[in-house]
């Protein structure tokens, strides 16, 4: 996909980087890997197991470390963080969108709902009463908005999102297709046999420049509100129960459940298909790996794991049989043990 042209040399000067090699007044105008870009393509070397395609790359330009420069055999833009200065450029290159002043003929928009001369509303949006619509919104199609919401300036709904009562969105923030926030919250009592739901009467507030996957789920609160502040990053296909806090600049990976009144603290990192059970503490600084199921609240910053690795399916049989007769094991060695202690009997 073709994007906003621009030459080496400015390209430099934006990314406040070296140039190496080539000419400086050569066009960049799109992004590629390494192994498949052309002349006029930007592409980025990050690590070592990248070295071949690096060597052999025909790229416009490559974004790198010193220590790759002597490999590459195009023009360089050398840093010490390539990939950082590659979402940089990347943003650059292929800027974000910016509203088109206006509402959509098919959008049906509340008399009593403030709409920003500046923000765009696209087709088929329904805003309710109440609502106000910041400085540069954009709102794609398909998008509702329930009454007394508030979406912060620049912030863009990209399609079919749903914000439900009194939800409050601040700036910049990036919310996917199909992403519901401030639905109900899993809010039930026991009467006899069956459930009485019980009415989440909180809401959801969201800081600024927070991105939210799509198809996410961020359920409001049963009686306060679930926060997430600011520079949260979330992925597709995550369940923010109620009254969930996640802290500023936490990004989670796609597919995490994590249990009402559970509590994230800031700049965690929580990996794809971790469940963390609720009213649970995460410290600051902590990172989950995939697939980890956090059953005690972590109190100390770290790398945090469970869970049972892929293996062979014969070796993965074996090791289930032996771990169900860990129990009779544990019991024998400790019989064992016992035998062994001259005082054991008397102490029994």
């Amino acid at each position: 996909m073709t994007g906003t042209v621009i030459t080496l040399a400015d390209l430099a000067e934006f990314l406040q980087v070296e140039l190496h090699g080539g000419d400086s007044r050569s066009p960049i105008e799109s992004l590629a890997p390494l192994d498949r870009a052309g002349p006029r393509q930007l592409a980025f070397m990050a690590h070592d197991r990248y070295r071949d395609s690096l060597i052999d790359t025909q790229a416009g330009a490559v974004i790198l470390s010193p220590a790759h420069l002597p490999h590459c055999p195009v023009p360089a833009l050398v840093c010490e963080h390539p990939h950082v200065a590659y979402a940089q450029a990347a943003r650059r290159i292929h800027p974000d969108p910016v509203a088109v002043p206006g509402i959509h003929p098919s959008a049906s928009i509340s008399d009593q709902a403030v709409v920003h001369p500046t923000a765009q509303v696209g087709p088929q949006c329904v805003v309710e009463a109440d609502c106000q619509i910041g400085p540069g919104v954009i709102m794609g199609p398909g998008c509702f908005l329930q009454a007394g919401c508030q979406v912060g300036e620049n912030s863009r709904l990209v399609a079919r999102v749903t914000l439900g009562p009194r939800v409050r969105l601040g700036r910049r923030a990036l919310v996917q297709p199909g992403a519901v926030i401030g639905g109900d919250g899993f809010g039930f009592a026991r009467q006899g046999e069956a459930w009485l739901r019980v009415p989440q009467v909180g809401s959801v507030c969201i800081g600024d420049d927070v991105e939210v996957g799509a198809n996410t789920t961020i359920d409001r609160g049963a009686l306060d509100d679930t926060i997430i502040e600011d520079g949260v990053k979330l992925d597709n296909l995550i369940q923010v129960a109620h009254n969930v806090h996640i802290g500023a600049h936490t990004a989670v990976a796609g597919c995490v459940g994590i249990a009402g009144s559970a509590r994230i603290g800031r700049r965690c990192g929580i990996g794809g298909g971790a469940g963390i059970l609720g009213h649970l503490e995460i410290a600051d600084d902590v990172t989950v790996t995939a697939m980890t199921l956090v059953t005690h609240s972590i109190r100390e910053p770290g790398v945090y794991s469970s869970g049972v690795p892929q293996a062979p399916a014969r070796e993965w049989n074996r090791s289930l049989a032996h771990l169900r007769r860990l129990g009779e094991l544990f019991r024998r060695v400790r019989g064992l043990e016992q035998e062994g202690d001259p005082g054991a009997r008397q102490r029994r």
